[in-house]
């Protein structure tokens, strides 16, 4: 289970509660800048809020660091470098042509991944690379293609192999195909496969992405129109059980 936090206050709640591992969230960090995630966000933007999630808790930290912020493998060079001088432990690189939701053509995509290997190959330390196939998600192409990607990716070296939102059948196809690990996301329609079911499965890891911001945006929605069209506040009463305080100080102190 690696949860993704979009600010420190959230990633040290979530180490409180007993998360052994954190990723960064595209989405979620897009929109407390108030910016949709449309590749709106620079490299220099994420790395620093990386770097706030990384001082955050003791946690091990993977960057959503989206396309790479760049279409050539150059950029996913410099991206993977840059990851790693801030202190994240690993990152994400999709094959999503931002600002467009388009995908990169076949063979571009693989030679990213596979500068993005090479980049990580070459620290002084062990640094793991995420190859995402965001194709699927996007509408840009079917499950299929996400697949040939993914098989590709896995030759090129990736550590980890991503495909968001795949159905849970494509899901299982990917994971028996390859003896990388497989990240899963609990996102939309999967939110209803227990993880005992993508254990038995073999995932390896479980994300939630932009998922837990969007929950929180709507509470925010939800309370603050009662608040103003009705004058209700019980929507405030739930926040009373937390405190907010002690789960930050203990999310800040090293996991025993």
């Amino acid at each position: 289970m690696i949860p993704n936090p979009w600010d420190m206050g959230s990633a040290r709640v979530m180490a409180a509660m007993g998360a052994q591992a954190l990723a960064t969230t595209s989405s979620g960090f897009a929109f407390t800048q108030g910016l949709p995630d449309d590749g709106s966000i620079t490299r220099d933007q994420a790395l620093a809020h990386a770097e706030d999630i990384v001082a955050a808790t003791s946690l091990p930290v993977s960057g959503d660091l989206e396309n790479g912020f760049g279409e050539s493998p150059d950029d996913v060079v410099e991206t993977v470098k840059g990851a790693a001088e801030i202190g994240l432990s690993g990152c994400a690189i999709e094959d999503t042509a931002l600002p467009t939701m388009d995908a990169y053509d076949f063979e571009l995509a693989v030679e990213r991944i596979k500068a993005g290997v090479a980049a990580a190959r070459a620290l002084s330390r062990p640094f793991m690379l995420c190859a995402r196939a965001d194709g699927y998600l996007t509408k840009a192409y079917d499950a299929d293609e996400a697949l040939r990607r993914i098989a590709a990716f896995d030759a090129a070296g990736a550590d980890v192999l991503y495909a968001p939102t795949l159905k849970e059948a494509d899901l299982a196809r990917m994971v028996a195909a390859t003896e990388t690990p497989v990240n899963a996301l609990a996102h939309n329609r999967n939110t209803d496969i227990p993880r005992s079911r993508y254990k038995d499965m073999g995932v390896a890891r479980i994300s939630i992405g932009g998922a837990m911001m969007r929950t929180m945006v709507a509470t925010i929605h939800d309370t603050t129109k009662a608040i103003l069209n009705d004058g209700d506040f019980s929507g405030l009463a739930p926040g009373a059980t937390v405190d907010v305080e002690a789960l930050l100080a203990k999310g800040a102190s090293s996991p025993e």
